[in-house]
């Protein structure tokens, strides 16, 4: 004799049914149609051996298997009911713990982080930074916020939340910055220019796009990290290239200028959720972030 239990999805079926006395109304409650109800009741007979529902008039009545089977469903569907709303509490309890690297959290995140704790107090958000890569995949991370290029991993859901864009900025405290903000692009070409050693690739590719030739940069100062760079920018220490989100507080209080404007890259900043534990708060921040970007 099979001693496994029947198919879950005809359990749910005839608990359903059951439970509500109806097979039309345990079809609305499970999203399904009165045909496949009754499939489903059918393989769980089959299965069993017995008839769970007798006709009667237009509606169904259980046997006395039935009335057996239902007592037992029912109780337990009803324990997995709760352990599954109890689960999802503690889980929404729990603070969403989030991956961010150091420069776009105290250029972009912590001017938010208020308004973002009162428009999703739900979240509990708990920050952890790093100033060096940040991986996604690491234990106690439930998403992280990153610029980077397609394509995406299959083992993460990425929502893509804004495009890069970068730029040129200079303060009006630097030393150039009168020769500097009405002249064309080229003027770049032959002044020292502040770069990040995480990112070399940045001033190639903002010069490629206005058509110039990179040959002729000059590259000065280097910092480890962008929000190092930015803070040299700010003081007036020359001329830095960013993505326009790390800057925009900047550019709209006027510690930075950005005379030649932006252009967009094949990165993207965007939330990674590991697929392994996805956590439901997490499309909550992305559409709130999508909405602030």
């Amino acid at each position: 004799m099979h001693q496994d239990l029947p198919p879950l999805k005809a359990l749910r079926a005839f608990e359903a049914a059951a439970r509500l006395q109806s097979v039309s109304r345990a079809a609305d409650e499970l999203h399904v149609t009165h045909g496949a109800v009754s499939r489903q009741i059918r393989v769980l007979e089959e299965r069993l051996g017995v008839t769970l529902f007798d006709k009667a008039g237009r509606g169904v009545k259980l046997t006395t298997a039935g009335i057996r089977l239902r007592d037992v469903a029912t109780e337990t569907f009803e324990r997995l009911r709760g352990a599954c709303a109890d689960l999802r509490r503690e889980a929404e309890e729990r603070p969403f713990v989030l991956g961010c690297p150091g420069s776009l959290l105290a250029r972009w995140f912590i001017p938010r982080l208020d308004r973002l704790n009162r428009e999703l107090p739900e979240l509990r958000l708990q920050l952890s930074t790093s100033e060096g890569e940040l991986e996604p995949r690491r234990l106690g991370v439930d998403a992280t916020l990153l610029f980077a290029e397609p394509p995406w991993p299959v083992d993460m859901e990425v929502h893509e939340l804004a495009s890069e864009c970068i730029g040129p900025v200079v303060s009006p405290r630097c030393p150039v910055f009168s020769a500097v903000c009405d002249a064309k692009p080229e003027v770049l070409l032959g002044l020292p220019l502040l770069h990040t050693l995480s990112r070399p690739q940045a001033w190639p590719q903002w010069l490629w796009a206005q058509g110039l030739d990179t040959h002729e940069l000059r590259i000065a100062q280097g910092f480890e990290h962008l929000y190092y760079l930015l803070e040299a920018a700010t003081a007036g220490l020359g001329i830095a290239i960013a993505p326009q989100q790390l800057v925009a507080d900047d550019l709209a209080a006027g510690r930075l200028i950005a005379p030649w404007g932006f252009v967009e890259t094949e990165a993207r900043l965007a939330l990674w959720v590991p697929r392994r534990h996805s956590d439901p708060r997490a499309a909550r921040l992305a559409d709130w972030l999508r909405s602030q970007l």
